[in-house]
This record gives structure tokens, C-alpha cells and sequence, in this order.
């Protein structure tokens, strides 16, 4: 033995359940990534949208004052994340009450009871002061003005013409100071928003329910 060099550490093999314990925290650890990606993908992808009419669509039901500007919210009745989105438009209201007409339109389906869309969704939004509150037959009124997502909102000035579309959420279910809330106050204030559109993000609109689920939340059947 040639003194001044140490002996190398004899290698202790690793038990069984040791391995076990890794191979699980593994598991977990990737699992949890992958959770989490999923779930900032799916609330921050925005809903399709079509082409959205530049004027108040002349075939309209919904009222629209000559001279007043108007906002309209399409909605549907059982999307769980719409709710932030109703929160929002209540917050926003009661800040500048009196600026606009506002609509907010619930899909119906055809040939469902009365009572189908009266959930709590719509008595939050026909509890706005102010606020019409109306259903949307077969989503008639929805493909009138190119809405295709729940929380879509336009805002046609007094000669009605379109100022914004796009939704008042920066994610999917989730209230807060977000780009699109900040148009509509400009607007209420007869200024200038800095866009003019903005993604929607939320569940489709149309459809006998919503398939939407938010992390505690439970989607109305």
C-alpha cells in the first residue's frame, strides 16, 4: 500500500425502497409540471372569433338608442368563468353608472324551458343597475355580431359604430386590471382606449351547457 494515497469509498448499494421513493418523487414532481402547464395553456387560450360588424348590425333585436353608446356582453348562463367577467362589468358600472345602454345576453338554447337560463350568472348581471338582461334564442343575436365566446363584450359608440371588442379578463375565469377593462373605463369616459380589441377568454358560447371546469369550481349541467 503506497502511503499518501486514500482508498476510494466503497460504493453502498441503494435499498430497494430508496429507488422507490425517487422513482415516485419523479413521478410527482413531473406530473405537477405538467399540471400546471396545462393549466396556465388552457386560461390563457382565448376563444375563436369571427368578424365582428364594424356597425351596429341594422337586423337586431337588441335595442340601441340613437345618440347613446351601447355595450353588450354575450354570455352563457352555466360557464363557471364567466362569472369574473360579470364581476368585472358590475365593478365598472358602478363606477361610471349612466355612460351607456348595456345589454347582457344569455344563450338559450332552442327548445329549452324557460327557466333554463336563469341561473345565478344571470340574476348577478340582471342585479347591475341599469343593466338589460335578455335571452339569445338559438344564439341568433351571438352570430348577428360575430360572438362566439362566453364574456365576449362590444362597445358601439353614439353613431354606432364599434369601438372595442374583445373580453374585459386577463385570464380565463380571473378578475383583475387587465387591458381590455381599461378600453371600456376609456370609453365610458368618451376617451380613447389604447386598443381596440382584445382576446376573449372563456368557453365556447354556444351549446346546451358548458364544458368549462375551473380548480374548485363546478360546471352547471
Amino acid at each position: 500500500m503506497t502511503p499518501g494515497f486514500p482508498l476510494p469509498r466503497p460504493l453502498i448499494p441503494r435499498s430497494k425502497s430508496t429507488w422507490v421513493t425517487l422513482a415516485c418523487s419523479a413521478v410527482w414532481l413531473l406530473s405537477t409540471v405538467g399540471g400546471l402547464a396545462f393549466l396556465w395553456t388552457y386560461e390563457n387560450t382565448p376563444g375563436t372569433r369571427l368578424a365582428v360588424p364594424a356597425s351596429w348590425p341594422a337586423g337586431s333585436q337588441i335595442p340601441h338608442a340613437a345618440g347613446t353608446a351601447t355595450l353588450v356582453m354575450f354570455a352563457h348562463p352555466r360557464c363557471p368563468c364567466t362569472r369574473a367577467s360579470v364581476d368585472e362589468l358590475t365593478g365598472v358600472l358602478e363606477q361610471y353608472p349612466g355612460r351607456a345602454q348595456v345589454h347582457v345576453v344569455f344563450y338559450k338554447p332552442r327548445g329549452a324551458p324557460d327557466g333554463w337560463a336563469l341561473t345565478d350568472l344571470w340574476r348577478s348581471a340582471a342585479a347591475i343597475p341599469g343593466v338589460d338582461v335578455r335571452c339569445d334564442e338559438n344564439g341568433v343575436e351571438a352570430a348577428r355580431f360575430g360572438a362566439t365566446t362566453s364574456g365576449s363584450v362590444l362597445f358601439y359608440d353614439a353613431g354606432g359604430k364599434l369601438q372595442f371588442d374583445g373580453g374585459i379578463t386577463a385570464e380565463r375565469g380571473h378578475a383583475g386590471d387587465n387591458d381590455g377593462l381599461s378600453a371600456i373605463v376609456a370609453l365610458l369616459n368618451r376617451s380613447t382606449p389604447s386598443i381596440s380589441t382584445m382576446p376573449v377568454l372563456g368557453c365556447s358560447l354556444l351549446g346546451p351547457h358548458s364544458t368549462c371546469k375551473l380548480p374548485g369550481a363546478l360546471s352547471h349541467q
